[in-house]
């Protein structure tokens, strides 16, 4: 069952000037019922700046090193903790410190025990 919306215009927004009418309608609607013409209209709204944000402000993946550091913060997680995880107590400070590089064996671990994304390991630092 489809319905019919007035006034709201669907558009792919293409410039920075779109982008920010989008945002301003965004904000004045965020509140709205989730049943609602203006719902409908910020969740269609919101995939739009989305997208939109995409494209033109991709947001990288951090470097191997901060992306640990942020996963033990997530997970209280000590250098004695990150040691049994990479399997190298003596490793984890010049790692750390970004003297030494990750392994291959340091990723596959980093991954399965941390979940941290392969991306993030591999890029260079």
């Amino acid at each position: 069952m489809l319905k019919k919306y007035k006034n709201m215009e669907i558009k792919v927004i293409k410039t920075e000037e779109e982008y920010h009418e989008a945002l301003t309608r965004f904000e004045v609607i965020f509140d709205a019922p989730i049943d609602s013409h203006e719902g409908d209209e910020a969740e269609v709204l919101a995939m739009l700046i989305g997208k939109f944000e995409e494209e033109h402000y991709p947001i990288e993946a951090p470097d191997p090193i901060e992306a640990i550091k942020f996963r033990m913060d997530q997970m209280n997680m000590n250098y004695q903790d990150l040691a049994k995880v990479i399997g190298y107590s003596s490793r984890v400070s010049e790692v750390m410190n970004r003297k030494r590089k990750l392994t291959l064996n340091m990723i596959r671990n980093l991954h399965k025990h941390m979940k941290i994304p392969y991306e993030s390991l591999i890029k260079d630092y």
